[in-house]
């Protein structure tokens, strides 16, 4: 396409062009909110000292994570009592980044079963995180896997 003469009629235009996008930008940037989390609720609960009761549904859930002294690369398990509805959760590490393990739940008499296995890390004492969700609420509880 050949270049056109500037004229004023298109000069005009350019700088009405201008002024309107002057005006969306400084308007976006005066009028900006952060939003915020849309997580209702964050508790958390250390794993390695015992057992975690959080308030769920307005019922005491117990969360447990069996064995007690919990090792690399064997087989874990996660019980929670007291709920009706079924959990979902992921561990995630904290001391390093492992990615996201999911947690798929079975349901028992006494509750929910997950079972879980976390891998090996190059550290001697490996943080990890389990974030329970129900309905919108996350539950937070950590534990520590020593070599």
């Amino acid at each position: 396409m050949a270049a056109q003469k500037l004229t004023r009629g298109r000069f005009i235009q350019l700088i009405i062009l201008m002024i309107i996008l002057i005006t969306a930008f400084v308007w976006r940037t005066v009028t900006y909110q952060q939003k915020t989390s849309t997580q209702a609720q964050v508790n958390t609960c250390n794993l390695n000292v015992g057992d975690c009761v959080f308030n769920i549904n307005n019922k005491q859930a117990i969360v447990t994570l069996l064995p007690k002294k919990p090792q690399a690369e064997t087989p874990l398990e996660l019980h929670i009592s007291n709920i009706d509805v079924a959990p979902s959760a992921t561990v995630s590490g904290i001391t390093m980044n492992m990615g996201i393990l999911p947690i798929e739940f079975t349901q028992q008499k006494e509750g929910w079963l997950g079972k879980f296995t976390v891998p090996n890390c190059t550290h001697d004492k490996m943080t990890w995180a389990i974030d329970l969700k129900v309905n919108n609420d996350i539950y937070s509880s950590q534990f520590t896997v020593i070599k």
